[in-house]
């Protein structure tokens, strides 16, 4: 799998680590950096690059690197059809691909330990979109959400 990596300075060395765990595991890894931890900069470069670069179809997933993991996820939705969420344990890890077709994992490096992101990681990689029609009806509202033309039946 093609997967599309960014941290920001706060996420940087976790971020080296979440490369060599795609590239152990097999996936050819796009690499948006940061490449120097020292530098102070800002998580929405990073989010856009990767979030684009999902949209594009150039990576299948993405996953981004912040200190906490929340700003990284409100820059990658800003995006049509990038599904970004901050995990913090496994479950929500692979269910929101299996149910929610997510397709960019968020961590928060000054709030996640490696050995958990690393397993965050690894859940969120091997889970496959479901596909049930419950889920395909869900994903439908939220594209009409980012279309402008969603009505709410409640």
């Amino acid at each position: 799998m093609r997967i599309a990596v960014g941290a920001d300075h706060a996420g940087y060395p976790l971020n080296e680590q979440i490369i060599a765990a795609l590239e152990s595991l097999g996936h050819e890894v796009l690499d948006f950096g940061t490449h120097d931890g020292s530098q102070p900069d800002d998580y929405p470069d990073y989010a856009y690059r990767v979030a684009l670069s999902v949209q594009r179809g150039e990576a299948e997933r993405g996953v981004l690197v912040c200190g906490s993991g929340v700003g990284a996820s409100i820059a990658a939705n800003k995006l049509k059809g990038v599904r970004a969420a901050l995990c913090q344990d496994t479950y929500s890890a692979h269910q929101g691909v299996e149910h929610d077709d997510l397709n960019v994992l968020c961590l928060g490096a000054r709030v996640t330990g490696s050995e958990l992101a690393l397993e965050l990681l690894r859940a969120f990689i091997r889970a496959t979109f479901s596909g049930e029609e419950r889920h395909l009806r869900r994903l439908a509202k939220i594209k009409a959400i980012e279309d402008g033309e969603f009505q709410a039946k409640i």
